[in-house]
């Protein structure tokens, strides 16, 4: 009894997500329709918007006149392709002359319609998807199918040099806002037929189109799986930004590091795609997604791999540093000035002493109040126009830090370590790591404050602990540092020459693990 309960019970959900299911997909156009009531119900959802353009016309075939109209959006669609290739006189050209009513939809693709893409449609929701997405709508009265035209034209920003990730030797070209400059600038650069390109419309009212590309036989299976599974949960009324889908899938949403990476570049997609990542392309933004993600490749730019091995290493190893500086550097000046003075040279120790004579706040509140100018003037410099915005985040900088040692409100030291602090922090190269940095800076001069050097190393202990426990679609996100593995070891800290990085990245790659054959460059024998 239980278990036939339980398969009615199934068998009861089942039809119920079926008809849900059905009534989503709206009233079905499988029967002849009625031009001129299908016409009235796109003018009643759409609430007879200015912007929709309804032109009727008729089409005389050998055996009957039958009404026509094509839909579209000004705008969205180009008219010029639907006065050339859609609204031709049948007449004149002859095109009719063996049509009749009953292949006249065959007549029409085979025929008539000169543009690119052309698909068939038998329901009322994919005529509103089409039409606002650019498509022009071809309607036939009597007809159980109609017609989307792919004739979509709108303005577009086009290729344009990145603004968030630039170099000096490498490519110029960034991403757009259309997904579909976006795949053509990555496949240009992968001419394979494995790369895989699938796209999906996601939110209830935005209908967004999100398309992930990787690359079949390099990237990991169950990751691609586990990305389309997790692209498929969300339901949400729109998609306006890559950032909706990045907290819609991200592993851990505590976590003050970014677990996806974002980028603008092409070259830096197709180098991920290569390496058995999945890229997830929304339309509307320039910036693509790539999972899984790891903590070392937030340190590494697109120019490592353009210049010779030994410039790329020596200034990787520059940007930990400069990382280590943005994170400790306020937070150990504040731990030895305030209970460790023993660790100081005497006379640094009576410089220090002497600089401080007169100022009425600890170091702790001294950093707290520079740090905090400094951050009000970075987001001052970022949302004014960029004709003033750097010159008053620059000249505020250097007014405001003069004016408070000169009043006596801080020290020049305190305003020496704030500013290195801030540099540093500019060097790391991905802006959502930098915004992590300036986030636990502010806990780790707290812990500084209270507890001296031992509340730092407090910090450093639940800070790797908690970056070890990181996964990225169920990657280490610390790999290949935790847990070890010394033969990934080839591109992290330092980057190896590429004819020595024979294979793709282990965690990442789970199919064909060889990217290259190639052997040390020798000079020509005499």
């Amino acid at each position: 009894m239980r278990s036939i309960f339980k398969r009615n019970q199934a068998n009861h959900k089942t039809k119920t997500t079926e008809q849900a299911f059905l009534k989503q997909q709206g009233p079905n156009l499988s029967k002849p329709i009625m031009l001129a009531e299908t016409l009235e119900i796109i003018r009643k959802n759409t609430g007879n918007s200015t912007d929709l353009i309804i032109r009727q016309f008729q089409i005389d075939t050998a055996d009957a006149s039958i009404d026509a109209a094509i839909v579209y959006l000004d705008g969205m669609a180009d008219s010029t392709t639907i006065m050339d290739s859609l609204l031709i006189d049948g007449k004149e050209t002859g095109i009719y002359r063996d049509a009749t009513s009953d292949n006249l939809i065959q007549k029409l693709k085979s025929s008539l319609l000169k543009v690119g893409e052309i698909k068939t449609i038998t329901d009322m929701d994919s005529i509103h998807i089409a039409i606002f997405s650019g498509d022009a709508i071809v309607l036939i009265d009597g007809s159980a199918e109609s017609i989307a035209a792919g004739v979509r034209k709108w303005s577009e920003r086009g290729v344009t040099e990145p603004q968030s990730q630039t170099v000096i030797r490498g490519p110029r070209e960034g991403f757009s806002e259309s997904i579909r400059i976006n795949t053509a600038l990555v496949r240009r650069k992968i001419k394979d037929p494995n790369l895989w390109l699938e796209t999906n419309p996601i939110g209830r009212i935005s209908k967004t189109d999100v398309a992930i590309m990787f690359i079949k036989g390099i990237a990991n299976e169950k990751v691609v799986n586990e990305v389309k599974i997790r692209l498929a949960r969300i339901d949400t009324d729109a998609i306006l930004e890559s950032g909706y889908i990045e907290e819609f899938i991200q592993d851990d949403t505590y976590t003050p590091f970014p677990t996806i990476y974002n980028t603008e570049r092409p070259d830096v997609v197709a180098a991920g795609l290569l390496e058995g990542r999945v890229a997830i392309l929304v339309d509307g933004t320039p910036f693509v997604l790539l999972a899984p993600a790891l903590f070392t490749q937030f340190l590494q730019t697109a120019e490592d791999y353009y210049q010779r091995a030994d410039i790329s290493s020596l200034l990787r190893i520059l940007r930990f540093v400069s990382l280590f500086i943005a994170l400790f550097a306020p937070s150990i000046y504040i731990a030895i000035t305030t209970f460790h003075q023993e660790m100081i040279p005497t006379p640094l120790l009576i410089n220090f002493a002497a600089q401080r004579e007169g100022i009425p706040f600890p170091a702790f509140v001294e950093a707290i109040l520079m740090e905090v100018t400094f951050e009000i003037l970075r987001e001052a410099g970022v949302r004014m126009p960029r004709a003033v915005g750097q010159a008053v985040s620059i000249v505020g900088a250097l007014v405001i830090g003069q004016a408070a040692v000169e009043a006596g409100l801080v020290g020049p030291t305190m305003v020496i370590i704030v500013s290195i602090t801030a540099i540093s922090n500019f060097v790391i190269p991905s802006y959502s790591l930098g915004i992590s940095v300036r986030m636990i800076r502010f806990i780790l001069m707290m812990l500084a404050a209270s507890f001296g050097l031992f509340g730092i190393l407090v910090g450093i202990i639940a800070l790797v602990l908690h970056l070890c426990s990181l996964r990225s679609f169920g990657i280490p996100y610390m790999s290949p540092f935790g847990p070890l593995d010394m033969e990934d070891q080839n591109d992290n800290l330092i980057r190896l020459p590429h004819w020595l990085q024979h294979r793709r990245p282990r965690y990442i790659s789970q199919g064909n693990e060889i990217r290259e054959k190639s052997t040390q460059p020798k000079p020509p024998e005499p």
